[in-house]
């Protein structure tokens, strides 16, 4: 598969990521209507973005840097490189 370059093909992509995004949690929020599960589903959203950007920020920057990672297993591999 080829690398996605198109700007408008990005934002697109992006766009359609929010969508599923603000679907999903629209479909939780339905099944089960309460603060509590509102909160939750916030708190969840909110640590997966900040794992994100854990991923390929801090580990980067940090623990592995001098190169992009190609996804997590890119990243896994270098770190795993680097360790041995």
């Amino acid at each position: 598969m080829r690398e996605l370059r198109s700007p408008r093909l990005i934002v697109a992509k992006g766009g359609l990521l929010l969508l599923v995004a603000v679907g999903a949690a629209a479909l939780i929020l339905r099944e089960a209507p309460s603060l509590r599960t509102a909160g939750l589903l916030a708190v969840a959203i909110w640590a997966a973005c900040r794992f994100y950007y854990f991923l390929f920020h801090a580990l980067e920057r940090y623990v592995a840097p001098g190169g992009r990672h190609p996804g997590l297993l890119g990243l896994v591999r270098a770190l795993r490189a680097r360790r041995s």
